[in-house]
């Protein structure tokens, strides 16, 4: 598929990369963008790929939602949620592999929600997150509220979405937004190396460590126990780990295939 605001790779390592490419705008998300995100994920989703790694253009990862594209404010705010950010966002949780983010400079609004869905986020030293919509008498969307709660806390998700002032890249880290900080040069090489790393392990595995994760907040002890009990299951009747089993045995490191 061809796409005019996005560009989609697939590297030999068996790493997708999907980089948001408008950065004239900051990679802000109009609803063709958007639309071409969630098209993108779900190609990576069925071409083959052990991970997706997400990033932005130019001097910023998004600039979040792209209001001047509108023309005019819309009769219905939430109407863009539905058709185009939401499904974005369900794609991507809905991937059967994991996701790694890449967050250069601005990370706001949607933009910041977006970087957040991933699975591990790696931010550069001038990166900063945003939750603006407070500022233009919005709520945060595209996730916020369901994810900023439980990365962060409770008061940090509210200070951070009622104040709507920038967090640091270090300030997210510290509040376990974010995975890690880097410097601004070594970014790139950094992301590369965290997605080329977990393409190269036991991908089914890391699905289900995702799914799992993400569902066990809502879950009770015993049923948070049963879903292991069969992801452990489904886990144990790969390839990989019958083939780590043995290395395990002949003192050899593991090869995992993805199977």
């Amino acid at each position: 598929m061809d796409y005019q605001h996005i560009r989609l790779e697939r590297s030999p390592a068996d790493v997708a990369t999907i980089t948001l490419d408008r950065p004239e705008t900051l990679n802000a998300l109009s609803g063709a963008m958007v639309d071409e995100l969630r098209n993108a994920v779900k190609e990576t989703g069925r071409c083959g790929a052990r991970c997706l790694l997400l990033t932005g253009a130019g001097r910023g990862f998004s600039s979040g939602a792209d209001l001047a594209s509108g023309g005019g404010l819309p009769a219905d705010a939430g109407a863009a949620l539905e058709q185009h950010f939401n499904p974005l966002i369900e794609a991507m949780f809905a991937l059967p592999i994991p996701i790694v983010a890449a967050v250069n400079g601005p990370a706001a609004g949607a933009g910041c929600s977006l970087a957040l869905a991933a699975d591990i986020v790696v931010a550069s030293r001038s990166a900063y997150f945003l939750q603006a919509f407070v500022n233009i008498g919005l709520i945060p969307d595209a996730g916020a509220t369901w994810l900023l709660p439980r990365l962060a806390g409770r008061a940090r998700a509210l200070e951070m979405m009622l104040l709507g002032e920038r967090i640091s890249a270090e300030r997210a880290e510290a509040w376990g937004l974010i995975s890690r900080v880097v410097e601004d040069e070594a970014l790139a090489s950094e992301a590369v190396a965290l997605a080329t790393r977990v393409a190269q392990g036991p991908t089914v595995a890391l699905g289900l460590i995702r799914r799992l994760a993400r569902d066990a907040e809502q879950l009770p002890l015993s049923e948070a126990l049963a879903a292991e009990r069969v992801a452990q299951r489904t886990a144990g009747e790969t390839q990989d780990f019958r083939a780590a089993v043995m290395a395990f045995l002949q003192k050899q490191q593991p090869r995992f295939e993805g199977r």
